[in-house]
């Protein structure tokens, strides 16, 4: 995989393909942002959405006073993560015309669209403008990532942040021994958003010691062991603006993280023992306790909900990296930007497959290693264009098309599941009409705030009012705060199903399938997703399908 520095396309200007590739990579963002625009609003809330919004008022509340109202340095266990997004989705609900949460399905998009665009710059760096194109496409049509990106207020703008410290870390592997000003920076802002976002940020330094070893085992071999130390050493010192920089960064987002120096030790021992009830989730077609999961957990949801495509290239930029350690022909920077990428792309969940810690949601917690994985297989796509151009011309039309055919499987599926798109299976896994029975799709809860706005439709093309002196009364089994939210103030909400009016359940395993009247149905490709039932004059003892945890 060697460095691609001329165009992999057969074409007799090799500068108008790079501003080919480079102006598609553009418009490609420039749509994205622009189809983002249109439909943040489609998006529901999450289980965390309510809290996180409760965590930005408190910490703006402790900035507000002068850090004398501290409650938000003891709020759930949400005071051991940062609170960086969360504080500006609050600020920017102040100055534009939005509700809160459609405030905060913006920005996220707005945070995905950097994305974007970092990885795009990341991997060009690294491959060349034809593998910066291929990556973007292969990230734009991820569903995980596009799906999470507009709802997970944690995990999407921590994969954002780390994406952004990994094109520091490649920058600073290109320019070592003499990093620039804006690599310092990038390197130091990168790690204060990362670990201001989640601890689990600590990860890169991994990546950055075991990924530079072939540059430093090269530097010794040429330069002799103590001038290498000698340069090594330099490099570090003039580093340590940037991380005083990204310390700043880091308590300025999470604040509670630098109260004492060993906050941030406190938060890793927390998070590395599961710390609530245990409850159970499909997995494989099998409840499983979610602190007993299998260690093929991660490993079965990425092959089984990854574009394939997507599958095929990042295998095939593992190998390739993994070939290029052995080969002396390969420059030692070059080993060390594809072994730090290889490492990010795939360490953390062969710790957790070792480790085995309690892992729910699907794949949520494990958004941030999809864009490296990006970056290796555009790169990789890169490499295998070259490659034919040199020993096999004619077949670069055919790779292209196969490539084409791929990218439109995913998107197809994200057509189909909108807003639902972080619930997609591939066709491996026979798409979510398969897996609908074997795992979990929407548990997130997502699908009640389009069931809410298809039940309040629904009341008032039938007029009908709510008996007088009270409000509708909905049972949900789901998300509480998330379906109030959707409801809006006509409605009260609650788990019980003996005096409710309506129920209003997910597609999931925990919530039965009622014998009453359906008003709303809320599908996608034959799968449903939420439910909203007439329960009037029925005697419902319960919503759930088995007993509460």
């Amino acid at each position: 995989m060697s460095s691609i520095t001329t165009s992999a396309l057969d074409t007799p200007a090799r500068r108008s393909v790079e501003r080919t590739c480079d102006d598609l990579a553009m418009l490609m963002l420039a749509v994205v942002a622009l189809i983002a625009s249109l439909t943040f609003r489609d998006y529901g809330l999450g289980w965390d959405d309510y809290t996180h919004a409760e965590y930005a008022d408190l910490l703006l509340k402790m900035y507000g006073s002068g850090f004398k109202d501290t409650g938000a340095l003891s709020f759930a266990n949400l005071y051991m993560y940062g609170g960086g997004f969360d504080m500006a989705a609050a600020l920017l609900h102040k100055v534009i015309p939005l509700e809160l949460f459609e405030t905060r399905r913006l920005l996220g998009a707005v945070v995905g669209v950097i994305g974007l665009a970092v990885t795009w710059r990341l991997s060009r760096r690294v491959g060349g403008p034809l593998a910066g194109l291929a990556t973007l496409l292969l990230l734009v049509l991820c569903p995980t990532f596009y799906g999470h990106m507009f709802m997970n207020p944690k995990d999407a703008p921590f994969a954002v942040a780390m994406v952004i410290l990994l094109l520091g870390l490649v920058r600073l592997a290109e320019e070592y021994p003499a990093p620039s000003p804006r690599t310092i920076l990038i390197v130091g802002f990168g790690a204060g958003l990362s670990i201001g976002c989640r601890i689990l940020g600590g990860l890169a330094l991994v990546y950055a010691v075991v990924g530079f070893v072939p540059l430093l085992v090269a530097e010794a071999r040429t330069q002799g062991p103590r001038e290498a130390a000698h340069r090594f050493a330099h490099v570090v010192y003039v580093l340590l603006p940037g991380l005083v920089f990204g310390y700043l960064v880091m308590g300025l987002i999470w604040p509670w993280s630098i109260m004492e120096p060993g906050h941030p030790f406190e938060a890793l021992t927390y998070f590395s023992h599961f710390f609530e009830k245990p409850w159970k989730e499909m997995f494989d077609g099998a409840l499983v306790s979610v602190p007993d999961m299998p260690w093929s957990y991660l490993p079965t949801l990425f092959a089984l909900q990854l574009p394939e495509v997507l599958l095929a290239l990042l295998i095939g930029g593992v190998v390739g990296t993994l070939m290029s350690l052995s080969r002396i022909e390969v420059p030692a920077r070059r080993k060390t930007i594809l072994l730090m990428l290889t490492l990010a792309a795939t360490l953390p969940l062969v710790i957790a497959m070792v480790k085995r810690p309690a892992l729910y949601n699907g794949i949520r917690h494990f958004v941030f290693v999809i864009p490296p994985m990006t970056v290796l297989a555009g790169v990789a796509f890169g490499w295998g264009m070259s490659w034919l151009k040199q020993h096999a011309r004619s077949w670069q039309p055919a790779a292209l098309a196969v490539f084409a055919f791929g990218l439109l499987l995913p998107l197809s599926e994200m057509i189909r599941l909108h807003p639902y798109e972080y619930t997609h299976f591939n066709h491996i896994a026979g798409t979510v009409r398969t897996a609908d029975n074997l795992f979990m799709l929407d548990y997130w809860g997502l699908a009640l705030k389009q069931a809410s706005d298809g039940l309040r439709e629904e009341l008032t093309e039938r007029q009908e009012a709510p008996p007088h002196g009270r409000k509708w009364k909905v049972a949900v089994c789901g998300p509480q705060r998330p379906a109030q939210v959707a409801l809006g103030p006509d409605f009260t909400i609650g788990w019980d199903s003996h005096s409710a009016d309506f129920a209003m359940t997910l597609g999931e395993f925990y919530c039965k399938g009622l014998t009453a009247p359906v008003l709303v149905e809320i599908k996608r490709d034959d799968v449903v997703f939420a439910r909203v039932y007439d329960i009037r004059g029925r005697a419902i003892s319960t919503l759930l399908s088995i007993p509460a945890p």
